[in-house]
């Protein structure tokens, strides 16, 4: 693929938003193994196929689904104790970033405003990213909040995807979001920001039973895709692109 074959490449963005598990860092195998670690602690396994439907989803709600799968929703609470526990001493250990990921975050520091928005908890990004090297390059780190009703509000909701634009100073439109989760992107697009995905595109088959169709604006195959690093290149900087807090 060249920079001239896909129509987003004629677009630039105002601030760029990143995902974080599975998109800047290579902790999704972290939860996948936590998911395992929780379910063995009370004597589980996980259902066949869990792991697609847990992917990007928040972790308290992640223990509802767990405990849902194998019929046992007394054991939510504990479940999403025990997948928090086992994800930070994982993590804690094993801080890998994504192929692409220091080279294209760098290359884009001082020159857009730029997020993190995850569904993790804030000491958990803040703190892999610092591990990374990474968290100096980021003006925020956007995670899903308790509002006034008590309830919190994660991916796939556009809470945090709205508020990083907001906070970037720039409307949802002119903030692009990178993504690698379907539940991600869901929560971008309805945040109204542009959307790449990263890896395999959905087979049509299974893009006609969601909400979204098109998930992503553009599919590449890594940060690290040439396609995505020309693009990346030809942006221009933004008036207040220079200013991390």
């Amino acid at each position: 693929m060249t920079t001239t074959a896909h129509p987003l490449f004629n677009w630039s963005p105002g601030a760029v938003v990143f995902d974080c598990d599975g998109t800047l860092m290579d902790s999704e195998r972290h939860w996948q193994d936590a998911r395992g670690r929780a379910f063995r602690d009370f004597g589980l396994r996980a259902p066949s196929g869990f792991a697609e439907r847990a992917k990007g989803v928040h972790y308290a709600d992640c223990g509802r689904l767990m405990a849902e799968s194998v019929h046992k929703p007394e054991l939510t609470a504990d479940l999403t104790t025990a997948l928090l526990r086992h994800f930070l001493a994982l993590v804690a250990d094993d801080p890998v970033t994504m192929p692409g990921a220091v080279e294209l975050v760098r290359s884009l520091s001082g020159r857009l405003p730029l997020a993190v928005a995850s569904n993790c908890p804030a000491e958990v990004v803040d703190g892999s990213l610092e591990r990374a090297g990474l968290r100096e390059h980021f003006r925020y780190v956007v995670v899903p909040s308790t509002g006034p009703d008590g309830a919190v509000r994660p991916k796939p909701w556009p809470d945090v995807y709205a508020t990083a634009a907001r906070l970037c100073g720039v409307p949802p439109e002119r903030a692009l979001a990178v993504e690698d989760s379907l539940t991600g992107m869901e929560s971008a697009r309805r945040a109204g920001l542009r959307v790449v995905g990263l890896g395999p595109r959905p087979h049509d088959a299974q893009a006609e039973h969601t909400e979204h169709a098109e998930h992503a604006d553009l599919w590449v195959p890594a940060l690290h895709s040439p396609e995505l690093l020309d693009w990346a290149a030809s942006w221009a900087p933004t008036a207040s692109g220079g200013d991390v807090e």
